[in-house]
């Protein structure tokens, strides 16, 4: 006889089947009990409703959500910290994570409990005021998944809703959890294929009971999408894809046979790109989700799309009904994208002082350079002004269509550019912060810049990038300081969206940000958080060194009325082979805390065999390397900042440049696959492997030539 839990689960299976969804791996006791009762019990932990959500502002302690509130601002109304007395904050308590990855995370905070995700998809919950651990739950990511993750094992935050605690996991899963106790509830399989590199970074959102996640993977041939699931259940609610696919096989719906008109060629046997892999908005007032779509696949539009289009819905704000996932409108910043030019930069809602009169707006910063402001209920253009750098375009018409400078179609033109911004961006995934006092947007920008050529040699592989660029032929034909002259930098940048000025602008490295009532922003440092006077700029408080860098965004909440501030710090500022410092860390007004003293360390030294290739190999080699490796262990041409990303391991001082075998073994065999490091045999062979080799082998020795000081003519 069937037992009451099996029926139910026969059922539960039968209900995701038919949505076209995976069926949950794990049924609770407490699920069924709920469900025969029909009465859903108050979570002890975690309870968070969409009634909650809507009335954040009544509880300005609670940080329930990544932006704290639908529509991303992350403008705290606290203001027991101020201007006045933020000198006086001190470290309090905090935890650290053992995880030598980089830490991106959002903190969130309910009712006295701070919920934290690390690297590699963990979760960790702690008591907020104290630092006591409540749980650790570890995602079970197979490490050697890492290499499909363009930019590092990173996660950007949890979601929490009705005592559970969701998160996206780095191989493409979403679990959900019990807020209390952090066992798995669920979890259900996100992805349509493992059969290309697909990821998940971002932070998932729950809205009207939906929990909405996207993906990474544009730069390795993917089609980009994003999911809604069933809050309590996992079942597949629905999915807008972002790129059309193969016509032959029919559209999914209107919206994708509209956007098939804009595209050429075959692109579906590409990917396309196109993956909301970050930023998400909601305004409950219009009953509209707003989410930012990726660049294309590969880069160069020419391979992709021979014969241009706009390529919806690449580099685009997409606004859907979070019922049905059903299409309302689209702004495309980067019509026919081809620099990787990602939309998916933070989204904000906020009502503005449009032509005198208040104005819901759609507002980002995304990586093309431009700030935009768009009518939220329809899309219309606003305003869209330069906030750092850029040459790519001379400014946007009245349409709200980028004037775009010719020279920057490297694919069309066949002539290298040196272009701003850079594939980085102007603006970052870093979280913006929105102050409606001063009414200014806060965001970490860059002026940066890129060398982009065609790659004649492109064949795409979908284990590595695919972008169509070949930046080393762009350096040989413009010349190696091509971009010496272009404006370079990094500032924090208070912006005024409705002047489309800034109010004022610093330097300093990117990180999320923090306002509040206080009159306050808070931002990373290389080694530290920092607090700003929001109206000047000016910097009023620094905290202790954090012995790693903070890009991370940080929050504020209060327990029996003490408010503090946390941010996770992480190690994506120091070297690869550098002690872990990742941690979460805690402050509030006259704490005096400290974290113990760092641990002593030498760098690996700089030693590496003679260079004793030929010039064709080498050049082989280089090629290779660009091809498969630059995307995780960077660019090599700079001898002078050789590999020191910090990531991933500095390949310049690695001991398998001294020998072939250990080379072999790494690259070939995969015996470093546990640390994400997989084999590369399906597009390397031993003699292409040891051109590779040998070009490591050349840089290394430019940059030891780089590093001894000239002797006296």
């Amino acid at each position: 006889m069937a037992t009451a839990k099996t029926l139910l689960g026969v059922v539960l299976g039968s209900l995701l089947l038919a949505c076209g969804g995976e069926a949950p791996t794990v049924v609770t006791d407490e699920a069924v009990a709920t469900a025969a009762s029909g009465v859903a019990a108050t979570p002890r932990q975690g309870n968070v409703t969409e009634a909650r959500l809507l009335a954040a502002d009544s509880e300005p302690g609670q940080w329930m959500s990544t932006g704290r509130t639908y529509d991303e601002q992350h403008y705290s109304p606290l203001q027991q910290i101020t201007r006045d007395n933020v000198a006086g904050l001190g470290l309090a308590w905090y935890a650290d994570f053992n995880i030598p990855r980089g830490q991106e995370s959002t903190p969130l905070v309910v009712d006295g409990v701070i919920y934290v995700t690390t690297a590699w998809s963990n979760v960790r919950a702690y008591d907020a005021a104290t630092g006591a651990a409540r749980w650790v739950f570890d995602s079970e990511v197979p490490r050697e998944w890492g290499v499909r993750a363009c930019c590092d094992v990173v996660n950007r935050g949890a979601a929490i809703w009705n005592g559970k605690v969701y998160v996206g996991t780095i191989d493409g899963r979403l679990i959900a959890l019990d807020a209390e106790r952090g066992t798995k509830l669920w979890e259900t399989d996100t992805l349509i294929s493992r059969e290309v590199s697909y990821s998940i970074t971002g932070a998932p959102r729950v809205v009207k009971g939906k929990v909405i996640i996207g993906n990474g993977g544009a730069e390795y041939g993917v089609r980009g999408y994003v999911s809604a699931f069933d809050a309590e259940t996992g079942a597949l609610a629905w999915r807008f894809f972002t790129v059309p696919g193969d016509p032959a096989l029919g559209f999914e719906n209107a919206s994708m046979e509209m956007a098939a008109k804009t595209w050429n060629g075959e692109w579906w046997k590409l990917g396309g790109g196109g993956t909301v892999w970050d930023s998400m908005a909601y305004d409950a007032g219009l009953d509209l989700l707003y989410v930012g779509t990726g660049n294309g696949s590969p880069w160069n539009q020419d391979i992709r799309s021979p014969g241009g289009g706009d390529n919806l819905f690449l580099a685009s704000i997409v606004a859907l009904d979070p019922d049905d996932g059903r299409y309302v409108w689209h702004y495309q910043t980067t019509p026919g994208e081809t620099w990787d030019y990602t939309a998916t930069q933070p989204l904000m809602v906020a009502t503005l002082p449009i032509d005198g009169s208040p104005r819901r707006v759609v507002m980002q910063a995304p990586k093309n350079g431009f700030f935009y402001v768009l009518d939220a209920a329809t899309g219309q253009f606003i305003s869209g002004t330069p906030y750092a750098a850029l040459n790519w375009a001379t400014g946007i018409d009245a349409s709200g269509r980028p004037i775009e400078n010719p020279a920057a179609r490297f694919d069309k033109t066949g002539k290298a550019f040196a272009q701003q911004p850079a594939p980085s961006g102007a603006h970052n995934w870093h979280p913006m912060a929105f102050d409606p006092e001063t009414g200014y947007v806060f965001l970490s920008a860059a002026d940066n810049s890129f060398l982009y050529a065609y790659d004649r040699d492109f064949d795409p592989d979908p284990l590595t990038s695919n972008l169509g660029v070949d930046p080393a032929a762009a350096a040989a034909e413009l010349g190696p300081n091509a971009a010496a002259d272009l404006p370079s930098g990094q500032y924090l940048v208070a912006w005024n969206p409705v002047t489309g000025q800034p109010g004022w602008k610093i330097e300093g490295p990117a990180a999320g940000m923090l306002a509040t009532a206080g009159g306050l922003v808070f931002k990373g440092q290389q080694r530290g958080l920092a607090a700003y006077d929001a109206a000047s700029g000016a910097e009023l408080w620094r905290s202790l060194d954090t012995q790693t860098g903070v890009v991370a965004a940080p929050v504020t909440f209060t327990v029996d009325g003490v408010q503090y501030v946390a941010v996770v710090a992480g190690r994506s500022n120091s070297q690869y082979y550098a002690p872990d410092y990742s941690r979460l860390l805690v402050f509030r007004l006259g704490a005096s805390g400290a974290l113990p003293e760092p641990v002593s360390y030498t760098p690996p030294p700089l030693a590496p065999p003679p260079s004793v290739a030929a010039p064709e190999q080498i050049a082989r080699g280089e090629n290779l390397y660009l091809d498969n490796c630059w995307i995780c262990h960077s660019d090599v041409g700079n001898a002078g900042g050789l590999l020191r990303r910090g990531l991933f391991p500095e390949l310049a001082v690695s001991p398998s440049l001294a020998s072939a075998d250990l080379f072999r073994a790494v690259v070939l065999d995969g015996v470093r696959s546990q640390n994400g490091m997989v084999s590369f045999a399906n597009v390397l062979t031993p003699d292409t492997a040891e051109d590779v080799r040998a070009y490591l082998i050349d840089r290394a020795n430019a940059a030891l030539a780089a590093q001894r000081p000239r002797r006296a003519p």
